[in-house]
Protein backbone atom coordinates (compact mmCIF):
# COMPACT_ATOMS: atom_id res chain seq x y z
CA UNK A 1 0.00 0.00 0.00
CA UNK A 2 1.41 3.39 -1.06
CA UNK A 3 1.88 5.90 1.75
CA UNK A 4 3.29 8.64 -0.46
CA UNK A 5 5.20 8.94 -3.73
CA UNK A 6 8.34 7.42 -2.18
CA UNK A 7 7.16 4.93 0.44
CA UNK A 8 4.87 1.93 0.83
CA UNK A 9 4.04 -0.72 3.40
CA UNK A 10 3.09 -4.34 2.83
CA UNK A 11 -0.41 -5.03 4.21
CA UNK A 12 -0.84 -8.50 2.72
CA UNK A 13 -1.09 -9.88 6.25
CA UNK A 14 -4.23 -7.77 6.70
CA UNK A 15 -5.98 -8.35 3.38
CA UNK A 16 -5.27 -10.37 0.25
CA UNK A 17 -6.52 -7.52 -1.94
CA UNK A 18 -8.57 -4.33 -1.89
CA UNK A 19 -11.61 -6.07 -3.29
CA UNK A 20 -15.32 -6.50 -2.62
CA UNK A 21 -14.70 -8.53 0.51
CA UNK A 22 -12.29 -5.93 1.89
CA UNK A 23 -14.55 -2.94 1.30
CA UNK A 24 -17.69 -4.82 2.33
CA UNK A 25 -16.14 -5.86 5.65
CA UNK A 26 -15.55 -2.26 6.71
CA UNK A 27 -11.82 -2.95 7.07
CA UNK A 28 -10.96 0.35 5.37
CA UNK A 29 -11.98 2.19 8.55
CA UNK A 30 -9.15 0.60 10.56
CA UNK A 31 -6.52 0.32 7.83
CA UNK A 32 -5.03 3.71 8.70
CA UNK A 33 -4.23 2.56 12.22
CA UNK A 34 -2.66 -0.63 10.86
CA UNK A 35 -0.47 1.32 8.46
CA UNK A 36 0.57 3.82 11.14
CA UNK A 37 1.64 0.96 13.41
CA UNK A 38 3.67 -0.63 10.62
CA UNK A 39 5.39 2.68 9.85
CA UNK A 40 6.20 3.17 13.53
CA UNK A 41 7.68 -0.32 13.59
CA UNK A 42 9.98 0.55 10.67
CA UNK A 43 8.15 -1.52 8.05
CA UNK A 44 8.01 1.22 5.41
CA UNK A 45 9.84 0.37 2.17
CA UNK A 46 11.05 2.49 -0.76
CA UNK A 47 8.89 2.67 -3.89
CA UNK A 48 11.80 3.00 -6.32
CA UNK A 49 11.88 0.31 -9.00
CA UNK A 50 8.51 -1.21 -8.16
CA UNK A 51 5.34 -1.32 -10.25
CA UNK A 52 2.04 -0.57 -8.49
CA UNK A 53 -1.35 -1.53 -9.82
CA UNK A 54 -4.66 0.24 -9.30
CA UNK A 55 -5.38 0.81 -5.57
CA UNK A 56 -8.37 -1.57 -5.70
CA UNK A 57 -9.05 -4.91 -7.38
CA UNK A 58 -11.01 -5.34 -10.61
CA UNK A 59 -14.56 -4.23 -9.73
CA UNK A 60 -17.84 -5.86 -10.64
CA UNK A 61 -18.61 -2.84 -12.78
CA UNK A 62 -17.17 0.43 -14.01
CA UNK A 63 -19.95 2.96 -14.45
CA UNK A 64 -19.33 6.26 -16.20
CA UNK A 65 -21.11 9.62 -16.33
CA UNK A 66 -20.94 11.54 -19.61
CA UNK A 67 -20.93 15.31 -20.13
CA UNK A 68 -20.80 16.03 -16.39
CA UNK A 69 -18.83 19.29 -16.68
CA UNK A 70 -20.55 22.38 -18.03
CA UNK A 71 -17.46 23.62 -19.86
CA UNK A 72 -16.82 20.19 -21.42
CA UNK A 73 -20.41 19.98 -22.68
CA UNK A 74 -19.89 23.40 -24.26
CA UNK A 75 -16.66 22.38 -26.04
CA UNK A 76 -18.39 19.36 -27.59
CA UNK A 77 -21.36 21.47 -28.69
CA UNK A 78 -23.87 19.48 -26.63
CA UNK A 79 -26.53 20.62 -24.21
CA UNK A 80 -26.04 20.36 -20.47
CA UNK A 81 -27.86 17.14 -19.49
CA UNK A 82 -30.91 17.27 -17.23
CA UNK A 83 -30.05 13.88 -15.72
CA UNK A 84 -26.73 12.02 -15.50
CA UNK A 85 -25.81 10.29 -18.77
CA UNK A 86 -24.86 6.72 -17.87
CA UNK A 87 -22.72 4.26 -19.79
CA UNK A 88 -20.57 1.32 -18.76
CA UNK A 89 -16.94 0.43 -19.27
CA UNK A 90 -15.58 -3.10 -19.22
CA UNK A 91 -13.98 -3.91 -15.84
CA UNK A 92 -10.99 -5.49 -17.60
CA UNK A 93 -9.92 -2.04 -18.81
CA UNK A 94 -8.53 -1.34 -15.31
CA UNK A 95 -4.74 -0.94 -15.10
CA UNK A 96 -2.25 0.74 -12.78
CA UNK A 97 -1.62 4.47 -12.77
CA UNK A 98 1.70 4.29 -14.61
CA UNK A 99 1.07 1.30 -16.88
CA UNK A 100 1.28 1.67 -20.66
CA UNK A 101 -1.87 2.57 -22.60
CA UNK A 102 -2.27 0.52 -25.79
CA UNK A 103 -3.80 2.03 -28.93
CA UNK A 104 -6.36 -0.59 -30.03
CA UNK A 105 -6.25 -2.22 -33.45
CA UNK A 106 -7.79 -0.01 -36.13
CA UNK A 107 -8.08 3.05 -33.89
CA UNK A 108 -7.80 6.49 -35.44
CA UNK A 109 -9.28 8.63 -32.65
CA UNK A 110 -8.00 7.51 -29.25
CA UNK A 111 -8.51 10.33 -26.74
CA UNK A 112 -7.73 11.20 -23.13
CA UNK A 113 -9.93 12.28 -20.17
CA UNK A 114 -8.73 13.13 -16.67
CA UNK A 115 -11.51 12.20 -14.25
CA UNK A 116 -12.45 11.90 -10.61
CA UNK A 117 -13.34 8.30 -9.78
CA UNK A 118 -15.62 7.16 -6.94
CA UNK A 119 -15.03 3.78 -5.27
CA UNK A 120 -18.10 2.34 -3.54
CA UNK A 121 -17.65 1.10 0.04
CA UNK A 122 -20.79 -0.97 0.63
CA UNK A 123 -23.80 -2.47 -1.07
CA UNK A 124 -26.00 0.42 -2.15
CA UNK A 125 -29.49 0.13 -3.59
CA UNK A 126 -32.39 2.60 -3.36
CA UNK A 127 -30.42 4.98 -1.16
CA UNK A 128 -32.71 7.43 0.60
CA UNK A 129 -30.85 10.65 -0.14
CA UNK A 130 -27.47 12.20 -0.91
CA UNK A 131 -26.38 12.01 2.73
CA UNK A 132 -26.80 8.24 2.70
CA UNK A 133 -25.06 8.11 -0.68
CA UNK A 134 -22.06 10.01 0.71
CA UNK A 135 -21.76 7.38 3.45
CA UNK A 136 -21.55 4.67 0.78
CA UNK A 137 -18.41 6.19 -0.80
CA UNK A 138 -15.18 4.48 0.27
CA UNK A 139 -12.97 7.06 -1.40
CA UNK A 140 -11.86 8.88 -4.50
CA UNK A 141 -9.26 8.05 -7.13
CA UNK A 142 -7.60 9.69 -10.13
CA UNK A 143 -8.69 8.06 -13.40
CA UNK A 144 -7.81 8.44 -17.09
CA UNK A 145 -10.98 7.52 -19.01
CA UNK A 146 -9.39 6.64 -22.37
CA UNK A 147 -11.88 6.81 -25.25
CA UNK A 148 -11.95 5.85 -28.91
CA UNK A 149 -14.13 8.60 -30.39
CA UNK A 150 -14.84 7.06 -33.78
CA UNK A 151 -16.18 3.89 -32.15
CA UNK A 152 -18.02 5.89 -29.49
CA UNK A 153 -19.73 8.39 -31.79
CA UNK A 154 -19.58 7.22 -35.40
CA UNK A 155 -20.20 3.49 -34.99
CA UNK A 156 -23.83 3.53 -33.90
CA UNK A 157 -23.52 5.96 -31.00
CA UNK A 158 -22.77 3.22 -28.48
CA UNK A 159 -20.47 4.83 -25.95
CA UNK A 160 -19.37 1.64 -24.20
CA UNK A 161 -17.95 0.36 -27.48
CA UNK A 162 -15.54 3.30 -27.58
CA UNK A 163 -14.57 3.01 -23.93
CA UNK A 164 -13.78 -0.65 -23.30
CA UNK A 165 -10.53 -1.55 -25.10
CA UNK A 166 -7.78 -3.12 -22.96
CA UNK A 167 -5.76 -0.59 -20.87
CA UNK A 168 -8.46 2.11 -21.27
CA UNK A 169 -8.86 2.82 -17.52
CA UNK A 170 -5.65 3.69 -15.63
CA UNK A 171 -6.49 4.37 -11.96
CA UNK A 172 -4.48 5.52 -8.95
CA UNK A 173 -1.95 5.90 -7.46
CA UNK A 174 -4.06 6.45 -4.32
CA UNK A 175 -7.53 5.69 -3.05
CA UNK A 176 -8.16 8.66 -0.77
CA UNK A 177 -10.94 8.55 1.81
CA UNK A 178 -13.50 11.39 1.80
CA UNK A 179 -12.24 12.89 5.07
CA UNK A 180 -8.76 13.25 3.53
CA UNK A 181 -10.04 14.72 0.26
CA UNK A 182 -11.96 17.57 1.87
CA UNK A 183 -14.20 19.52 -0.50
CA UNK A 184 -14.54 17.14 -3.44
CA UNK A 185 -16.13 19.93 -5.50
CA UNK A 186 -13.01 22.10 -5.32
CA UNK A 187 -10.18 19.99 -6.71
CA UNK A 188 -7.82 21.17 -9.47
CA UNK A 189 -7.51 18.76 -12.43
CA UNK A 190 -4.74 18.72 -15.03
CA UNK A 191 -3.57 16.60 -17.98
CA UNK A 192 -0.50 17.06 -20.18
CA UNK A 193 0.51 15.36 -23.41
CA UNK A 194 4.28 15.43 -23.92
CA UNK A 195 4.53 18.36 -21.53
CA UNK A 196 1.79 20.42 -23.23
CA UNK A 197 -1.17 21.21 -20.96
CA UNK A 198 -4.37 19.97 -22.58
CA UNK A 199 -6.77 19.90 -19.63
CA UNK A 200 -6.65 22.39 -16.77
CA UNK A 201 -9.96 22.33 -14.95
CA UNK A 202 -11.69 21.83 -11.63
CA UNK A 203 -14.34 19.63 -10.11
CA UNK A 204 -16.07 22.93 -9.30
CA UNK A 205 -17.63 22.88 -12.78
CA UNK A 206 -19.13 19.43 -12.23
CA UNK A 207 -22.88 19.37 -12.93
CA UNK A 208 -23.84 16.39 -10.75
CA UNK A 209 -21.89 15.91 -7.51
CA UNK A 210 -20.49 12.53 -6.45
CA UNK A 211 -23.17 12.11 -3.77
CA UNK A 212 -25.90 12.99 -6.27
CA UNK A 213 -24.49 10.48 -8.77
CA UNK A 214 -24.31 7.63 -6.24
CA UNK A 215 -27.84 8.32 -5.02
CA UNK A 216 -29.15 8.59 -8.60
CA UNK A 217 -27.52 5.37 -9.78
CA UNK A 218 -28.76 3.45 -6.75
CA UNK A 219 -32.33 4.03 -7.92
CA UNK A 220 -31.68 2.02 -11.12
CA UNK A 221 -29.06 -0.60 -10.21
CA UNK A 222 -27.30 -2.13 -7.22
CA UNK A 223 -23.83 -0.81 -6.45
CA UNK A 224 -21.41 -3.29 -4.89
CA UNK A 225 -18.36 -2.72 -2.66
CA UNK A 226 -15.36 -1.90 -4.82
CA UNK A 227 -17.37 -0.68 -7.84
CA UNK A 228 -15.87 2.28 -9.70
CA UNK A 229 -17.77 5.29 -11.02
CA UNK A 230 -15.98 7.67 -13.40
CA UNK A 231 -17.62 11.07 -13.04
CA UNK A 232 -16.77 12.97 -16.23
CA UNK A 233 -14.04 15.26 -17.50
CA UNK A 234 -13.34 19.00 -17.84
CA UNK A 235 -12.61 20.61 -21.24
CA UNK A 236 -9.44 20.03 -23.23
CA UNK A 237 -9.99 16.55 -24.64
CA UNK A 238 -8.65 15.82 -28.11
CA UNK A 239 -12.15 15.70 -29.58
CA UNK A 240 -12.78 19.30 -28.53
CA UNK A 241 -9.60 20.83 -29.96
CA UNK A 242 -9.64 22.80 -33.23
CA UNK A 243 -8.66 20.76 -35.18
CA UNK A 244 -9.14 17.57 -33.13
CA UNK A 245 -5.98 15.86 -31.86
CA UNK A 246 -5.69 12.18 -31.02
CA UNK A 247 -3.17 9.69 -29.64
CA UNK A 248 -1.30 7.45 -32.08
CA UNK A 249 1.54 6.02 -29.98
CA UNK A 250 4.78 7.43 -28.65
CA UNK A 251 3.19 10.10 -26.46
CA UNK A 252 3.47 10.46 -22.70
CA UNK A 253 0.40 11.44 -20.69
CA UNK A 254 0.79 13.02 -17.25
CA UNK A 255 -2.33 13.77 -15.24
CA UNK A 256 -3.19 14.81 -11.71
CA UNK A 257 -6.02 15.76 -9.41
CA UNK A 258 -5.36 17.81 -6.30
CA UNK A 259 -4.88 15.56 -3.25
CA UNK A 260 -5.27 12.41 -5.36
CA UNK A 261 -1.77 12.19 -6.83
CA UNK A 262 -0.25 11.96 -10.31
CA UNK A 263 -0.21 9.36 -13.10
CA UNK A 264 2.16 9.00 -16.06
CA UNK A 265 1.44 6.66 -18.98
CA UNK A 266 3.32 5.91 -22.16
CA UNK A 267 1.09 5.45 -25.18
CA UNK A 268 2.00 2.33 -27.15
CA UNK A 269 1.04 2.11 -30.82
CA UNK A 270 -0.95 -0.84 -32.08
CA UNK A 271 1.80 -3.36 -33.01
CA UNK A 272 -0.27 -4.59 -35.96
CA UNK A 273 -0.47 -1.10 -37.55
CA UNK A 274 1.40 -0.58 -40.79
CA UNK A 275 4.28 1.84 -40.96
Amino acid sequence: MLIDDDTFVDVSDVTADFDEAFFGSGALATLGDVVAAKVAAGAAQPVAGRRFGAPFARPHQILCIGLNYRDHAAETGQAVPEEPILFTKSPNTLIGPDDDVQIPRGSRKTDWEVELGIVIGRHASYLADEAEAAEAIAGYVLVNDISEREWQIERGGQWSKGKSAPTFNPAGPYLVTPDEVGDVLDLAMRLEIDGVVRQNGSTATMIFSPAYIVHYLSQFLALEPGDLINTGTPPGVGLGLKPPLYLHGGETMTLSIQRLGTQTQRVIADPTAAG
